[in-house]
């Protein structure tokens, strides 16, 4: 089965730029740190998320060559962990059944594992796609 190279969207990077003042774009493409900071500043004050507008097309290429693609797709995951991760559906995505409905019990335990996986999803799934795709050969 042949997957696409691209792990990463510049559409969905850009949709999540929206709420960029709150970092999701920069968690998105593998940036937990200033995904944080913009968090905690509204994407500096403001300044910092407009300049990413211009930077998203960078961001989206390292991504692309950082993160490996397989069964398990990026978007999807994200999209679960940003709208339903207090309730671990992307972990059940991913398989991870008996964390995901811990997740569901405990609102995303108690935000803290939502946290974690907003600072780790991309090497959770690219760990994954890379487990499976060596199972393969």
């Amino acid at each position: 089965m042949q997957y696409n190279s691209d792990s990463h969207s510049p559409v969905m990077g850009y949709l999540l730029w929206i709420f960029g003042f709150l970092g999701s774009h920069r968690f998105y493409y593998g940036k937990p740190v200033t995904g944080t900071i913009w968090f905690f500043t509204l994407g500096l004050l403001g300044i910092g998320w407009i300049i990413d507008l211009f930077l998203i097309p960078s961001m989206d290429r390292q991504a692309n060559m950082r993160f490996h693609t397989g069964r398990t797709d990026y978007n999807l995951a994200w999209i679960l962990l940003t709208f339903l991760g207090v309730f671990g559906v992307h972990r059940m995505y991913q398989g991870k059944w008996i964390t995901g409905i811990i997740y569901l019990c405990t609102g995303g335990l108690f935000l803290l594992g939502v946290l974690y996986d907003f600072w780790t999803m991309n090497e959770q799934i690219s760990t994954r796609n890379q487990i499976f795709n060596s199972a393969l050969l």
